[in-house]
């Protein structure tokens, strides 16, 4: 079978993107091998699921370090930096290392060799087990940081060659989501009907299809009194693939952190048939 893809995905946080991805996961290790990739690095939530014992990788950048007795402050290290990480003075330079992308060019344009570079650390990635089929990836920004697209980079590494991979955005459309969702086969969109969620739904799909990317939509706490989603979904062609009713239940549980899918048997069947549709959506081949 080959390896597949799929982003759950939303304009906006709060929309239950934690509460599909995390359902589908464990709805699906009861058949497969699944891995399950937490790229909300800001906020990551998902191992509140499932908790347990992980293991942690440190994720450390380069960054340039200046040799006082080499340079000459010709400022071509500050004139190439295209993020303003470097601002060469006449006796001085200053470096705002968060704000580094650590491209390297700095180092290469230095006509004197006095810049090198060296390891920053910005973030780590935390590896959890919850069952034999399942493995959770959680992406962890450190505070202050600004390279949430750099972890997603090395999450997405780590399950290169996996069968069946989930990956939870963040929310939004900005950068890290864009990291999230490229190369993926198939997005799930999650939006609950209200004009808030119709408005970022419609941002969503619009970067879906730049990317090309084929998308169908959950819609979650669903009243079933707001038919405006419904009939954008309808003009848009996005298939509404899953109704997660508006239910006191469904939030204790999910409130309570644990799973409709496993908490309840037609849950967990409910979510393996949203597998089916994407898949079908996709165009999967075995």
């Amino acid at each position: 079978m080959n390896p597949m893809k799929i982003a759950v995905a939303s304009g906006k946080g709060g929309t239950g993107k934690t509460l599909v991805s995390g359902n589908l996961a464990y709805a699906l290790s009861g058949l497969r091998k699944v891995t399950l990739l937490d790229c909300d690095v800001e906020e990551p939530n998902l191992h509140l699921f499932y908790p347990g014992d992980y293991d942690t990788q440190i994720l450390k950048v380069k960054v340039p370090q200046i040799d006082y007795e080499k340079c000459n402050f010709c400022g071509k290290c500050g004139k190439f930096c295209r993020y303003g990480a470097i601002t060469v003075l006449k006796e001085k330079i200053m470096f705002f290392e968060k704000i580094c992308h650590s491209c390297g060019g700095c180092s290469i344009v230095c006509p004197e060799d006095a810049i090198t570079e060296v390891d920053r650390r910005i973030g780590c990635i935390n590896t959890y087990h919850p069952n034999e089929n399942l493995t959770l990836y959680s992406g962890v920004l450190d505070e202050g940081e600004i390279m949430a697209p750099h972890i997603i980079r090395e999450l997405k590494e780590l399950t290169e060659e996996h069968e069946l991979t989930l990956l939870d955005a963040p929310p939004g459309i900005a950068c890290p989501v864009i990291e999230t969702l490229e190369e993926c086969d198939f997005c799930i969109l999650v939006t609950e009907p209200t004009r808030f969620g119709m408005h970022d739904l419609k941002l969503a799909h619009g970067v879906t299809e730049k990317l090309g990317i084929p998308s169908g939509v959950v819609l979650n706490k669903d009243t079933g009194d707001f038919n405006e989603t419904r009939e954008y979904c309808l003009e848009s062609g996005l298939p509404i693939m899953m109704s997660i009713p508006f239910d006191r239940k469904i939030a204790a549980v999910q409130n309570n952190g644990r799973l409709l899918s496993v908490e309840d048997h037609d849950w967990l069947l409910a979510f393996r048939e949203l597998y089916i549709k994407v898949e079908s959506m996709a165009g999967a081949e075995p």
